[in-house]
């Protein structure tokens, strides 16, 4: 898969593309169905099929204070668009100043001149340009005067009882909940964070439970605190079923100014420190909740392994 950041570099200025637009956030079942329709099309008309995408989410640039947490930073999202098989993403900034450009001024320096775009597949929901004045009209008119055709798609619908199509907020709202089975089936995988482990207060270690503790950069999404069983990715490639507590540990402090994230690896001794961990939720096993002493805490801590390992060795079948 190519990665483009620059249209002046696109690889096949002699070609025609047929591409989507989106801030693909989550690369979620909804995502997936769009760009196998975009791959499905460029085969069959011999084109390149491309995802147009962006450095940062717009809202963080037009709406920062309501900006939602990221599902996923560029790294994890550019892997999850190349296991889609797409022949190229390209990457926009969007600066204050790109915020501003007119939908036809996108269409133009984007579409036609950039990709030379013979189809755009959008959800059928899809705006774009300044104040989100652009949408699948503009598109179809702009598209009959510079030989391009735009086809929306209609949005996949959850598969439980609740009645609104797959998204991204749908995603975030169920993490919120603790809900990572449902937030897993809308996405099509479990849902993961990326972070370094760095050194805490290493309470853990004096109670013989040693954790990594992850610091997940601000702006990412995590799941409400609870206790989850998981499996930790280390740089390596290995995996290691882990226990995961996230949260406050009112245990130990009255108010905490923050939840952390920390990862108990099962049948594993060694240094973690300084390491990009990648933390998958497999299953919520408990709410956070005070314990009167450390022994009632180290008794729950061996529960909250063995149902961590058995859901992990249920998820792995």
């Amino acid at each position: 898969m190519h990665v483009v950041t620059d249209l002046s570099a696109w690889p096949w200025p002699h070609e025609r593309s047929v591409i989507t637009i989106g801030a693909y956030d989550g690369m979620h079942l909804g995502h997936q169905a769009v760009i196998a329709q975009v791959r499905e099309r460029a085969a069959r008309v011999g084109a390149k099929s491309v995802v147009v995408t962006f450095d940062r989410h717009p809202a963080s640039v037009v709406r920062p204070d309501a900006a939602p947490r990221l599902l996923t930073n560029t790294a994890q999202k550019l892997e999850l668009l190349a296991a889609t098989g797409v022949d190229a993403v390209v990457v926009l900034s969007f600066t204050p100043e790109q915020s501003k450009e007119i939908p036809s001024d996108f269409v133009q320096r984007v579409i036609v001149d950039g990709l030379h775009a013979s189809t755009v597949i959008v959800g059928s929901d899809f705006h774009f340009g300044h104040m989100r004045q652009g949408n699948v009209t503009l598109l179809r008119e702009m598209g009959e005067r510079h030989d391009f055709t735009c086809e929306p798609v209609v949005l996949i619908a959850r598969a439980d009882d609740i009645d609104e199509p797959v998204s991204s907020t749908a995603i975030r709202r169920a993490l919120a909940g603790g809900e990572i089975a449902t937030a897993a089936k809308m996405l099509g995988h479990s849902y993961e964070v990326v972070g370094t482990v760095v050194t805490g207060d290493q309470r853990g270690r004096t109670i013989g439970f040693p954790t990594a503790n992850v610091e997940i950069p601000n702006g990412m999404c995590v799941p409400s605190d609870g206790v989850y069983a998981g499996l930790y990715k280390r740089p390596d490639g290995s995996e290691h079923p882990c226990a995961i507590n996230l949260g406050r540990r009112p245990t130990f402090y009255v108010n905490a100014e923050h939840s952390l994230l920390e990862a108990y690896l099962m049948d594993f001794s060694g240094d973690l420190y300084g390491e990009v961990a990648v933390v998958q939720f497999v299953a919520f096993l408990r709410s956070e909740r005070q314990f009167a002493g450390i022994d009632e805490l180290k008794d729950q801590l061996q529960v909250d392994i063995a149902h961590a390992r058995a859901a992990v060795a249920t998820h792995l079948q």
